[in-house]
C-alpha cells in the first residue's frame, strides 16, 4: 500500500510539472509571435527609445531589394530619428540595385540629415550609394571610386565544340537573346551592348559630376574605373573628409545640428511578418546581445536575401591572375 500511495503521489507531481511546462512554453509562444510581429512591422526598435541617430549599413553585394525602401521610410517617419549614418561596406553590385538605394536615400535625406561613412570600401555601385548622402566621410585606407560599368558573360561554345553539343535556335531577329554564351559573339550584338554599357556609364558620370561639382577635366581624371584609396581620393573630390564614424557624426551636429551625444542605433530591413522558428531564435540572440549569431540566422532563413546577381553591374573586382 505504501509503494502504490508514493507511485500515486509520484504521478501527481509529474502531472504539476508538466502543466507547469505547458504553460510556460504557450507563454513563451505568444511572446514569440507577438514580438516578431513587432520587429517586422518596423516598431519594436523604436519602442523604449528616446531621441537617436540611425545606422543603417550597407555591407555585401548590392542586389534589388524592396524591404530596403521600406526601412528608408520607416527611419524617415520616425519622431526618434534626429540623424541617420549610411555606414558603407561593398564592392558594388547591379546597376539597378544601386540606383534603387541611391534613390531612397535621397528621398530619406529630404526628412533627415544624411552623412555616409566608408568603413571599408565604397566602389562602384557602393559609390553611387554614397553620393546620395549630404556628404561622404572615408577611414583613411578605404576605397572609393571604380566609376565605370560592367556586362559579363561566359563563352562555353569551345567547350561545347570540344564536347560535341550544339545549340540549335529559332529566333525573330538577329540580336534576339544575344549575347549568348553558345557561340562567339557578333559584331552587331557586341556593339550593341556597348551601347548599353556606355549610356549607363554616362548615367554614372553625370550622377558623379553633379553630386561632387566637378569640371569634365577633373571627372575625366576619377572615371576611368580605377579605385583609389580615400588619401587620393581627397584632393580628387570625391570624399568630403577623412576620419570615423565619429567626424560623421560630429559633422551632423556641426552642420546640421543634431546632438552628437545621442545613442546611435542599427536600423535592419525586415521581411514579412511571419513567425517560425528561425526568427523566434533570431530575436532570442537579439535579446542576448549576440547581434552577429542573429543576423546569421536571419540571413541563413531568408531565401530572399541570397545574392542574384543579373543586369549590368557597377562592381569592384580585383583581378586575380595566377
Amino acid at each position: 500500500m505504501a509503494a502504490d500511495a508514493e507511485m500515486i503521489a509520484d504521478r501527481r507531481r509529474l502531472r504539476r510539472k508538466l502543466t507547469l511546462w505547458r504553460v510556460l512554453a504557450v507563454l513563451a509562444l505568444m511572446v514569440a509571435v507577438g514580438t516578431v510581429g513587432l520587429v517586422a512591422s518596423g516598431r519594436a526598435r523604436e519602442i523604449g527609445q528616446g531621441k537617436q541617430i540611425a545606422r543603417i549599413s550597407v555591407s555585401g553585394m548590392i542586389t534589388g531589394d524592396s524591404r530596403m525602401a521600406d526601412l528608408f521610410r520607416r527611419v524617415g517617419d520616425s519622431a526618434a530619428v534626429s540623424g541617420v549614418v549610411i555606414s558603407i561596406s561593398s564592392p558594388g553590385g547591379t546597376t539597378t540595385g544601386s540606383e534603387e538605394l541611391y534613390r531612397g536615400i535621397r528621398v530619406l535625406a529630404g526628412k533627415k540629415p544624411t552623412v555616409a561613412f566608408v568603413d571599408g570600401t565604397a566602389a562602384s555601385g557602393a559609390y553611387i550609394t554614397a553620393l546620395a548622402a549630404d556628404r561622404i566621410v572615408a577611414r583613411e585606407t578605404s576605397l572609393v571610386g571604380s566609376i565605370g560599368v560592367l556586362f559579363q558573360y561566359p563563352d562555353v561554345s569551345k567547350l561545347l565544340g570540344t564536347l560535341g553539343v550544339g545549340v540549335e535556335e529559332v529566333k525573330s531577329s538577329p540580336l534576339k537573346a544575344e549575347p549568348s554564351g553558345f557561340k562567339p559573339t557578333s559584331p552587331e550584338a557586341r556593339a550593341a551592348l556597348q551601347a548599353v554599357v556606355n549610356d549607363t556609364y554616362a548615367w554614372f558620370k553625370d550622377l558623379v559630376k553633379s553630386r561632387r561639382g566637378l569640371t569634365d577635366q577633373q571627372l575625366a581624371a576619377v572615371s576611368d574605373g580605377r579605385v583609389f584609396s580615400a588619401r587620393q581620393a581627397m584632393p580628387l573630390k570625391l570624399v568630403d573628409e577623412l576620419g570615423t564614424e565619429r567626424d560623421a557624426i560630429a559633422w551632423l551636429e556641426r552642420e546640421r545640428k543634431v546632438p552628437a551625444n545621442l545613442p546611435v542605433r542599427d536600423w535592419k530591413a525586415t521581411g514579412p511578418s511571419r513567425f517560425s522558428l528561425w526568427s523566434a531564435a533570431a530575436f532570442g540572440a537579439d535579446a542576448a546581445g549576440l547581434a552577429g549569431l542573429a543576423e546569421a540566422i536571419r540571413t541563413a532563413a531568408d531565401p530572399a536575401g541570397r545574392v542574384e546577381m543579373s543586369g549590368l553591374l557597377a562592381l569592384w573586382q580585383p583581378r586575380l591572375d595566377p
